[in-house]
């Protein structure tokens, strides 16, 4: 995996500053860290993007969450696959990247640099896909799992704990249900943007009462961020239930 006129100093830094090790083949860490688009902008000094060590990442991901839950909860099918998801979806594994500290290293074309933030938590997700990928060929399994299980797995306690792992909506709703008798209406109450970068802003209404307002690049992202609101807004209320914690 050749990456030409690139000082590799950074990476192998990051490597042992923030990974513990240095990596026998740093260019297996700089390709994870390089967008398709780079490549595209730059095809005489690099010849290799990220999308197949992802691809691999992404498998053992998925394989080191699902072992972990199995071993360690007692929980039915559903339920352990709704927190697989909650622990590998986009946004928990581009906060897990960015925590980590490697954005400055992404190789991005000046297009993407230029995008939304919405587009590079996608970018910053698959790169952390990609790492764990680059990891798996040159340290092997163990680090690997090692890996995920201090990014992504030590965030177990806090998704079962604040009930992050269900749907947004639906879990609003029991509680709406339960606390008010109530069950929730969504309206949009602004639309801004071009068509093609849209931003709507949603209120979600318990009888007369706004319990949330979420905004997004679609209604459905609107509304489940204005769910999120009015679950945290319920939560303030009620500290002391218990039964809002649990699975």
């Amino acid at each position: 995996m050749e990456n030409t006129k690139l000082d590799p100093r950074p990476y192998r830094e990051f490597a042992k500053e923030k990974l513990g090790f240095e990596f026998s083949d740093i260019n297996l860490l700089i390709t994870a860290l390089t967008h398709r688009s780079y490549v595209n902008e730059h095809k005489k000094s690099a010849h290799e993007h990220n999308e197949r060590l992802e691809f691999l990442g992404d498998a053992v991901l998925e394989l080191v969450t699902s072992d972990f839950l199995f071993r360690n909860y007692d929980e039915p099918e559903g339920i352990m696959t709704a927190w697989r998801a909650a622990l590998v979806r986009t946004e928990s594994i581009g906060a897990a990247g960015r925590e980590l500290g490697y954005t400055p290293l992404v190789r991005l074309s000046r297009g993407e640099k230029r995008d939304s933030r919405r587009a590079h938590d996608t970018i910053f997700a698959d790169c952390f896909e990609a790492v764990i990928g680059a990891i798996y060929l040159d340290q092997g399994y163990a680090e690997a799992k090692a890996f995920i299980e201090k990014h992504i797995l030590s965030k177990i306690d806090s998704i079962i704990e604040e009930g992050t792992w269900r749907d947004p909506k639906s879990y609003f709703q029991e509680l709406a249900q339960k606390y008010d008798n109530e069950t929730p209406v969504y309206r949009t109450i602004k639309e801004e943007g071009p068509d093609h970068n849209k931003t709507f802003t949603v209120n979600v209404y318990i009888g007369p009462v706004v319990k949330g307002t979420g905004t997004g690049h679609s209604k459905q992202e609107a509304q489940t961020v204005a769910a999120k609101a009015g679950i945290r807004a319920y939560r303030s209320a009620h500290p002391h239930d218990k039964n809002q914690k649990k699975p």
